[in-house]
């Protein structure tokens, strides 16, 4: 084992979106940290390939099929990994899991400077106390130790950096942010919009999405010029990411040192001190056990590794794993419920058209359970949606021949719209991960072992959203209206959250309201593990930046005060002080 002898002050594992926003805030604040990274440095001038079209490609943008069902067999169940996007997500052979039989959890991961922050699907919405009140309510779970009040000045903090572009509404349940220009919505998406005002009144309404991508120029990056294929990176950097953004900001300061290649095994407990001292590293490359330590050591390589990590990191004080007094930690695992919904056709549309790919769609806010009770679930959902015309493509099932067949395909075909739903899942402690006794990965870390299966509440609450958006799509003028009731397996929403829950009673929870961890107070858990509960707005937890996909909790961390607690703990535990 190499020994590290220098001392950081913080150590950041993970550089997605919140270990970049750890990196920018703790150096612009004065601290030495190392950022420890799992996968390899990204270059975008050599790795981003958004503007290279399919026929350029050797498969022709349908992937090398044998490649990937080698070595990607569950990553490619994820739309962006896609030929050009398919080095941004990981080797399924090397960073292998388990599953129960019958109850499939597809995880997509993302393992590079950046993390999933390069591919992200960048929809950005503050939850509110509709959310944080949830489980208090109905007397599930543990009731979040912090307020929408306590958050409102870090989300507007973190919107300003971001750039959130999106359209105000003055609703309760989906708090106005700090916002850019929206984006336009289409002739049919607008003739939906005013149906579903005139049909429901003030109960439903549709809203271009609010989205991490620039419409001007911000803080010195540039507006999207709507080319298209975000996922495979962005070189102007006109939407959000940790390498487009944050780590920027913070290698400008001198203070960050940012170490690729470096896959986190467990942290280091010092039982004499109380205190967590470091980390220990396996080189990806080399194979090298290392060691580096930190005066506090932040987790946010995403929910299930950073709570992996957790688990990994046993002690005679902590024999189920690091923090883990309560018995919490792996427990209460939640996805968003993804895929139901409804299409439809809208003719008479033909002469109109659109220019560019917009990234972004429209979104329709929760309705349910805002005012009034279902008798039928609990908790809510949310719509994301788009409305293009059919291509070229259309023709692998159009009937016709010869000339006038391939005429009519180098024309647009008809609109079409579709509403797809994501609603909350209950925190369950049913729902966990564990260890695998038997599997580790390529470099010998135990792999993890995940139990989890949508609840009953969450299946009846989708076949709902699939009825309700048909009824909104035929108010707009929609035909052949199909029904989406086909629920995916969760996971692949990829907004893991919960299994190492804040709370207010260390006795039911892992974490307290800053994200500090009850049993070891210079040891922070900053993704979205720290979630009591999933939100019904598809926040996405990826972000926690805008408090999931996202307004996240570790947000209260963003602000200034919060982090001069962090520093000032992290000076307090080198005197080994409580």
């Amino acid at each position: 084992m190499s020994r590290r002898q220098e001392t950081w002050d913080a150590i950041v594992v993970g550089s997605g979106i919140t270990g970049g926003w750890a990196a920018k805030e703790l150096t612009e604040l004065g601290l030495r940290v190392l950022v420890l990274e799992a996968g390899p440095m990204i270059v975008p001038e050599r790795d981003y390939v958004e503007h290279v079209p399919p026929y350029r490609m050797p498969y022709r943008g349908w992937n090398d099929r044998k490649a990937l069902a080698a070595e990607q067999p569950v990553q490619r169940e994820c739309y962006a990994c896609d030929e050009m996007g398919r080095k941004f997500f990981v080797n399924d052979i090397e960073n292998p899991y388990t599953t129960d039989e019958d109850k499939p959890f597809l995880w997509i991961r993302g393992r590079q400077v950046g993390g999933r922050s390069i591919m992200w699907a960048r929809q950005s919405y503050r939850l509110s106390d509709l959310d944080f009140e949830a489980n208090a309510r109905d007397g599930i779970g543990v009731d979040w130790p912090i307020r929408y009040s306590d958050l409102a000045p870090w989300y507007a903090y973190v919107e300003d950096f971001v750039g959130i572009s999106g359209q105000p509404e003055g609703l309760p349940q989906l708090p106005d942010g700090v916002l850019l220009p929206p984006m336009q919505m289409t002739c049919v998406e607008n003739a939906v919009k005013e149906a579903i005002a005139r049909d429901f009144g003030d109960t439903r309404m549709m809203t271009i999405g609010r989205t991490a991508v620039l419409t001007r120029d911000h803080k010195g990056r540039s507006a999207c010029h709507y080319c298209g294929p975000c996922h495979r990176g962005c070189r102007t950097k006109s939407y959000f990411s940790s390498l487009n953004a944050t780590l920027p900001a913070a290698e400008a300061t001198g203070l960050m040192t940012l170490r690729p290649d470096s896959v986190v095994h467990s942290v280091i407990w010092d039982p004499a001190r109380g205190r967590v001292t470091g980390v220990r590293v396996i080189d990806r490359q080399s194979g090298e056990a290392l060691e580096f330590f930190g005066e506090v050591v932040m987790l946010g390589a995403s929910a299930l590794e950073s709570t992996r990590i957790l688990l990994n990191s046993k002690s005679a004080d902590f024999p189920d794993g690091l923090a883990n007094s309560s018995g919490a930690l792996g427990h209460y695992l939640m996805d968003h419920t993804m895929s139901t919904g409804a299409k439809a056709k809208f003719p008479g549309w033909e002469d109109h058209g659109y220019t560019g790919e917009r990234p972004n769609g429209i979104y329709i806010p929760r309705f349910k359970n805002v005012t009034e009770p279902s008798p039928d679930f609990i908790r809510g959902y949310g719509y994301q949606g788009w409305s293009t015309r059919q291509g070229w493509s259309r023709g692998l099932d159009m009937p016709g021949f010869g000339a006038d067949y391939k005429r009519q395909l180098t024309e647009p075909g008809v609109w079409e719209f579709e509403l797809g739903a994501f609603g909350e899942c209950l925190p369950r402690e049913e729902n966990y991960i564990e260890l695998d006794p038997e599997r580790v990965d390529a470099w010998g870390i135990p792999a993890l072992r995940i139990h989890c299966e949508w609840s009953d509440n969450e299946c009846v609450m989708m076949r709902d959203s699939a009825d309700r958006a048909a009824e909104m799509l035929e108010a707009g003028g929609g035909v052949d209206v199909e029904l989406l009731t086909d629920l995916t397996a969760p996971g692949l929403t990829i907004h893991e959250m919960g299994t190492a829950r804040m709370g207010r009673d260390p006795a039911t929870s892992v974490l307290n309201g800053f994200n500090q961890a009850w049993d070891a107070p210079n040891l922070f858990v900053i993704d979205g593990a720290a979630m009591p509960s999933s939100a019904s707005a598809c926040q996405n937890p990826l972000t926690d930046l805008h408090g999931p996909h996202g307004a996240r909790l570790p947000l209260r961390a963003l602000g200034k005060e919060p982090w001069r607690t962090l520093v000032a703990a992290a000076r307090l535990s080198r005197y080994g002080s409580p």
